[in-house]
């Protein structure tokens, strides 16, 4: 599982920190969001899923391993 973030379309709304703290966080103005592990392992896979579809801006995708 790997992430992809459009930072220049976040809205800081935090959500993403909160459902996975593990893997999200936000920049020091908490502006934006921060991606702390792009590529966490599988237990955090509920998490990162709950996290793409709650951010309100549609910014983070997961992105298919080849």
């Amino acid at each position: 599982m790997k992430i992809a973030v459009d930072t220049s379309l976040c809205i800081g709304s935090g959500t993403c920190a909160l459902t996975a703290p593990a893997v999200f966080g936000h920049d020091e103005e908490r502006a934006v969001v921060i991606v702390l592990d792009g590529a966490p392992p599988e237990s955090q896979r509920a998490a990162v899923e709950l996290a793409v579809s709650s951010c309100p801006s549609a910014v983070i995708r997961l992105l298919t391993e080849d």
